[in-house]
């Protein structure tokens, strides 16, 4: 998004689509509670993890643009359109509809699990302190 962002006016994002964003260091941090806390055998079973608080693609993007401005970085990107799934080609089937429930994970482990609005701001600030204070953009 934030490569798109630097280089159009405008951008046709998804809207219809929902799910929770979820950070790298977010889930690190969820192991990592796991292996300090340990596993019982009553604890043995399939878990889902991920940030709380549902978002579209659409949402999520506009929550990334926010965020680096936020943090100062200048974008191109003049106006984001929320579109629906059915208008973006794409051969990969997506589900209208992937949030997962995280409530046993976060009950067995003892475990609050951050918003993922917490961990966008951390990741894109990463990314500047690492690119020298500016947004590395991938190609």
């Amino acid at each position: 998004m934030l490569r798109l962002a630097s280089k159009r006016r405008e951008l046709a994002i998804v809207a219809d689509q929902y799910g929770c964003p979820t950070a790298a260091g977010e889930l690190a941090r969820g192991i990592f509670a796991v292996i300090a806390r340990g596993l019982n055998s009553k604890q043995y079973g399939l878990y889902h993890f991920c940030q709380p608080e549902p978002t579209s693609w659409y949402g999520f993007a506009e929550a990334i643009f926010a965020e680096a401005r936020r943090q100062g970085m200048p974008l191109t990107l003049e106006s984001a359109r929320p579109i629906a799934a059915a208008d973006y080609p794409t051969t990969a089937a997506r589900p209208n509809n992937s949030v997962l429930d995280c409530r046993r994970f976060e009950r067995a482990f003892k475990f609050a699990i951050h918003p993922w609005q917490e961990s966008l701001a951390e990741v894109i600030r990463e990314d500047r302190r690492k690119a020298g204070g500016h947004i590395k953009i991938w190609e």
